[in-house]
């Protein structure tokens, strides 16, 4: 009977850690979109390994931690110099992430998770759904990213929509 406790324990501890790995990784990627809504962009390199990449296609394309910086402290427009031009760039972006998947192997793991979000660019909401592919890699105890890609699958004008101007005009 103690042999058949002592293995049901261990299996027990290893699920329990399994979860505890899943769930730092999720923690991880939240903190990421945190960063994202919050306009907290300088905190945003150091969710990543010092070698980390990131591959947003035709956004841009960064690797190692000062290049990722350079990206997302580039990603705000600058407020316009007249109160009565809109601003430029990316800004009061909210982004909102759905069915995030974790596959783990050891100290490595990959995943995705799709995105939806509500940025305005230069002056404009437009609404945006996108999928992330990841990397990730434990060191020193904790989950960073290594790899970040982002496949968009749409991005357009709120007022334009994502139907098509001719579904809008039926009223579907």
């Amino acid at each position: 009977m103690a042999t058949n406790l002592e293995g049901r324990v261990r299996e027990l501890e290893a699920k329990v850690a399994e979860l505890c790995e899943r769930e730092a990784i999720r923690a991880l990627r939240l903190r990421y979109h945190e960063c994202i809504n919050e306009a907290k962009m300088a905190e945003i390199p150091g969710l990543f390994t010092d070698d980390g990449e990131l591959d947003f296609g035709h956004l841009g394309r960064a690797k190692g931690r000062d290049q990722i910086e350079a990206f997302f402290s580039g990603l705000a427009g600058r407020p316009s110099s007249g109160q009565d031009k809109p601003r430029r760039g990316l800004y009061r972006v909210k982004q909102f992430i759905h069915n995030h998947v974790i596959n783990l192997h050891g100290d490595r793991a990959d995943g995705f998770a799709y995105l939806e979000a509500k940025p305005v660019y230069n002056g404009e909401s437009y609404v945006v759904a996108a999928r992330y592919d990841d990397e990730y890699v434990k060191r020193d105890g904790r989950w960073k990213f290594s790899k970040m890609s982002l496949t968009p699958y749409f991005m357009v004008p709120l007022k334009e929509g994502w139907a098509g101007e001719d579904l809008l005009k039926m009223g579907r």
